[in-house]
């Protein structure tokens, strides 16, 4: 019996002994990749690592047979192959931009700062009674194309006679990319400023949601930019600055992450290459502008489902399973790279709270029920901007609050139109500043 155990424990231990070399190599690999930036495409680390392991492995087996020189060099042929995989561009490597809605005009904006964005432009609908001022949106993301569920609910606020301009975000949808460099909160704001002055009419009303409502709240704290805003519905917004970034909190009632059905669709992330980049990109061992894959090529390959659950996130736990298509394969886009670049510039960024609370520009806080955002995120801007006038908590809603799902739509316009045209709220003015220790106590 004994016998019989040897010859299958030498093998055991010799499978032990490629697995661990392979997985070394791998390592070897991938600190390389980080040591060099992803250099060449990650050509620079795989060379020499598969050139050395060879050489290595053929100087280790000179005195076997071939089977034994064979035996060395698996596990460096399949540490190569896998690496080698990290190495091969799989999507294409020069921007290619969504084609264009067929339900609305793309045009495309120069702006002063340089940026050339995207814009739509849903104009009030015949015989419907018109709002004197022009309604701009500020879309999530930060880096990313519009959404179809986005373009249906801005469609049904031109119904009721709003004239709706909305642009992506430079480097988002079909917006010109920029360099790297630039994606910065201050970026964003400024092409904010720049897109108002182009747009020309005065003052206007504006809705920002989520990453837009950081863009907005920011404008608000800046008297040259604010004075051009009538007024500001801030919904479901992220951090402002780098110490709200840094408050330890909770966020709203379970949402559907973790328990909806995986998203449909390829995943970039499950290839070797987009998984390796993104996920180093992720921690921060590789810089956003690296040589590994180059902004258009990470645009071009990142999915939908790459989102699947940040998208759940955004659903109360009761509707993870009738989760909404919020996009096409035609029309998403999202830039990682750039979208973590500008949040780490808001993280970086020092405290507006001195500016925020001189703003005078009258404003609504929109908040969900099962929002994924950290509550203190929220609070903290009702808490600083002394000219929120109202803030509404949205009940049986995530942080996508209109997702064509029963009267969520119908339900987020009704706040806002009731702010904008100065009517009595739809529901309590709730939580008011008085109300956010109570508020979040209760982790509403």
């Amino acid at each position: 019996m004994r016998r019989s155990l040897v010859p299958a424990a030498r093998v055991a231990a010799r499978l032990g002994l490629a697995t661990a070399a392979c997985t070394g190599l791998v390592t070897l690999f991938l600190a390389l990749i980080v040591a060099t930036g992803g250099a060449g495409g990650g050509l620079v680390a795989w060379l020499p690592i598969s050139i050395a392991a060879t050489a290595a492995a053929m100087w280790l087996g000179r005195r076997h047979t071939w089977r034994g020189r064979l035996a060395r060099l698996l596990p460096v042929a399949v540490a190569a192959a896998l690496t080698a995989a990290v190495c091969v561009p799989t999507a294409p490597t020069e921007r290619r931009f969504p084609a264009d809605l067929p339900f609305v005009v793309t045009q495309h904006w120069s702006l002063a700062t340089g940026s050339r964005v995207a814009v739509y432009h849903y104009p009030p609908d015949p015989g419907v009674p018109r709002h004197p001022t022009p309604l701009v949106y500020l879309h999530g993301g930060p880096i990313r194309s519009i959404s179809l569920l986005d373009h249906r609910f801005l469609q049904q606020l031109a119904g009721q006679g709003y004239d709706v301009y909305a642009y992506e975000q430079a480097g988002g949808g079909r917006s010109d990319l920029l360099p790297m460099a630039q994606y910065t909160i201050e970026r964003l704001s400024g092409d904010l400023g720049a897109f108002l002055d182009r747009l020309g009419n005065g003052q206007v009303d504006v809705l920002g949601f989520s990453s837009g409502a950081v863009v907005l709240t920011r404008a608000l704290a800046d008297p040259s930019l604010a004075a051009r805003v009538r007024r500001a519905v801030i919904a479901e917004p992220g951090p402002i600055d780098g110490p709200t970034a840094r408050i330890a909190g909770h966020p709203g009632r379970p949402s559907a992450r973790g328990i909806a059905p995986a998203a449909a669709g390829d995943r970039s992330t499950y290839l070797p290459r987009y998984g390796v980049a993104f996920g180093l990109m992720r921690f921060g061992l590789l810089d956003f502008d690296n040589g590994l894959i180059s902004q258009a090529e990470g645009d071009n390959a990142f999915t939908a489902a790459d989102l699947g659950s940040d998208t759940a996130s955004a659903y109360c736990a009761q509707d993870a399973h009738r989760i909404p298509a919020e996009d096409s394969p035609q029309n998403f886009s999202f830039s990682a790279a750039a979208s973590l670049r500008v949040q780490q510039t808001v993280i970086d960024s020092p405290s507006i709270a001195p500016q925020l609370q001189r703003s005078r520009t009258p404003a609504m806080l929109m908040i969900a029920e099962c929002s994924a955002q950290i509550r203190q995120w929220e609070t903290a801007i009702l808490a600083t901007d002394p000219a929120i006038q109202r803030t509404q908590y949205m009940p049986g809603v995530g942080h996508h609050m209109w997702n064509g799902l029963d009267d969520n739509n119908q339900r987020a316009a009704a706040v806002i139109t009731a702010f904008l045209e100065d009517r009595p709220a739809p529901l309590p003015d709730y939580p008011t500043r008085t109300d956010i220790p109570a508020f979040l106590q209760d982790q509403r």
